[in-house]
């Protein structure tokens, strides 16, 4: 996943979320360390490296956010679902689209359907598997 994101083909924007205060007890060093290494990992993106080698070379200016949170509670975690679901809104108010016509969703609600009322035969392969190997088969 990072390799795409570092040199994939395609600009992929990712938001690195952590917190200061870690939700375990062991040795603090653990979470220095992962810290150090989001933190890390969204200087590569915007930095780069450039390199004889392509298979090294990195192009940057690539687009990452940091959100840093003191602790992970419920107030947190709440808001930053808040905070992404508006920023989903706004991002498809700007692109002309309607965020509430979920006709994708709508499908799979239809199919959940088909599959509750015992009707589901004629699914390809993978879901009839699926559905066999949770015991729910129809």
């Amino acid at each position: 996943m990072f390799q795409l994101l570092h040199q994939g083909t395609h600009l992929i924007p990712v938001d690195f979320l952590a917190v200061k205060m870690p939700g375990h007890d062991l040795d603090p060093i653990h979470h220095k360390i992962l810290l150090s290494n989001c933190f890390a990992q969204g200087a590569a993106l915007m930095a780069g490296k450039a390199s004889d080698d392509p298979a090294r070379a990195y192009p940057g200016n690539r687009p990452s956010a940091t959100i840093l949170v003191d602790e992970l509670n419920a107030a947190t975690l709440g808001s930053l679902i808040a905070f992404h679901e508006h920023r989903t809104f706004v991002s498809a108010v700007m692109l002309g689209i309607n965020p509430f016509d979920q006709f994708g969703v709508e499908l799979g609600k239809a199919i959940a359907k088909q599959i509750d009322a015992g009707g589901g035969d004629g699914f390809d392969p993978s879901t009839e598997a699926l559905l066999a190997a949770a015991g729910i088969g129809v």
